[in-house]
């Protein structure tokens, strides 16, 4: 009996990983000495950045320059930063993108809080 509970309970282990892999996050960042994980879907995949990028030049889009280092997680200013809608040919997202000290950055636009930054 005794045997078949470490049994069970090896296999249960060996499990666990399988199932963490399922999960649908991806790493995008850093921030504060953590690791932020945002959802699939968030943020602009990682076969669209090119033409995200060259999009962003076509369209001209100015650089705004804040004191701090722009990082997932940077929380940026209420005023001075404007924002724009990403197109649906990106995925659709409610969230906005903006150019930040030389970076394109994707933002939350409820907390202003960069979720991604495009390299």
């Amino acid at each position: 009996m005794r045997n078949r509970i470490i049994a069970i309970a090896a296999l249960a282990g060996l499990c666990v990983p399988l199932a963490a892999q399922a999960q649908s996050a991806v790493t995008t960042g850093m921030a504060s000495d953590s690791v932020v994980v945002t959802e699939v879907g968030e943020g602009i995949a990682l076969d669209q950045r090119p033409a995200f990028r060259e999009y962003i030049v076509r369209e001209r889009v100015p650089d705004y320059s804040i004191q701090q280092r722009v990082t997932v997680g940077t929380v940026l200013p209420e005023t001075g930063v404007i924002m724009y809608d990403v197109p649906q040919s990106f995925g659709a997202t409610t969230n906005r993108y903006t150019v930040v000290n030389g970076e394109t950055v994707l933002v939350e636009p409820r907390t202003r809080r960069v979720i991604q930054v495009i390299e």
